[in-house]
């Protein structure tokens, strides 16, 4: 018996009845020999984590734009709080966590440069619309390894694709990183909007620090034990109406009094004018896009709109800075 094997038989002993065996994955659109060490989704978590989308996420905003200090989070690290979260709540659950890890780690990898605002911006130009989930999963479906993608098990896209507020993962693993997403997002957010000192603590509203918390410690700590206590021994992975109930009350506070507020958002009507200045210009210019787009639309059928849109997403706020200087900054000159 291999150590793959070893661990197959190890989830087959001590995981839930609920959870995804790695044995009985659903596998991949190309077939691969499986490897001696790595279960499925071992494999999946670490091809994710050597993805080119996985490094670039570093240099994504996550909430507040060009933000002054090193300590605001980045679409990198809200990944890693959530895959965090999320393997807490898995293995409390006695979940598959290298699953739960795997979903967690590429759900935000189709994600534009400026966040939210990023993704607004490019689905309100593009005639074929845009969403950050739907864009992760063409990532590692197509887009890296030049068109062959990661060859991903289904269980890991169905939780990427599946992560947002209405819809339902067909895994507990995913359900786990769904919840675990707003979990993070929330709190974080939180986090950074009183360091920005647009929001303090006492001015949360306490109908829902009594419930969730008065602290981000409290908050993460309570909402997490909440999920557990309501999940254990059960087919699905649940918030508590009380908890639901105040997580959400909370996330439409942060909409009003955080994610709309001027000094947060300011720079928000140039990131849009930006995109839908990049956006016509390829489109009008597509022979100036790198090769291995050119590549997508003369050997793999890809429309114009469709890989201007790839590669507008793919960017990080820095690079889409740069390219809109170098397309649209006069240059100085000088005589011969």
């Amino acid at each position: 018996m291999n150590i793959r094997e070893q661990q197959e038989d190890y989830e087959r002993q001590f995981l839930s009845p609920y959870a995804a065996h790695s044995v009985d994955s659903k596998g991949r659109d190309r077939q691969e020999e499986l490897c001696d060490m790595r279960t499925v989704y071992q494999r999946d978590r670490d091809r994710i984590l050597h993805s080119k989308s996985f490094r670039r996420l570093i240099h994504k905003t996550q909430v507040f734009l060009s933000p002054e200090g090193d300590h605001y989070r980045t679409r990198l690290t809200h990944t890693l709080e959530v895959s965090q979260i999320a393997r807490t709540i898995a293995r409390s659950l006695r979940l598959n966590e290298d699953l739960t890890e795997a979903i967690a780690l590429g759900h935000d990898l189709g994600h534009t440069p400026f966040g939210h605002t990023g993704e607004a911006a490019l689905n309100a130009v593009c005639e074929i619309g845009f969403q950050h989930q739907e864009q992760s999963v063409r990532i590692v479906e197509f887009l890296e390894k030049g068109g062959r993608g990661l060859n991903l098990t289904k269980e890991v896209r169905d939780g990427i694709l599946n992560h947002k507020t209405n819809a339902h993962p067909s895994t507990l693993e995913g359900q786990a990183v769904r919840l675990s997403d707003k979990i993070a997002y929330i709190n974080h957010d939180i986090d950074d909007a009183i360091r920005g000192k647009i929001l303090t603590e006492e001015e949360i509203p306490k109908k829902y620090t009594k419930i969730l918390g008065a602290t981000v410690k409290e908050r993460l700590n309570h909402m997490i034990h909440d999920v557990v206590r309501q999940s254990t021994g059960k087919p699905e992975v649940v918030m508590s109406s009380e908890f639901a109930e105040a997580m959400a009350g909370l996330r439409q506070f942060m909409f009003e009094y955080v994610y709309t507020n001027a000094s947060a958002k300011s720079e928000e009507k140039k990131v849009k004018n930006m995109i839908t200045a990049l956006y016509y210009y390829y489109l009008d210019n597509i022979e100036l896009l790198p090769a291995e787009y050119i590549y997508m639309m003369e050997e793999k059928n890809q429309t114009k709109v469709r890989v201007v849109c790839d590669y507008i997403a793919g960017m990080t706020d820095s690079y889409s800075i740069a390219k809109l200087k170098e397309i649209f900054e006069p240059k100085a000159w000088k005589a011969e």
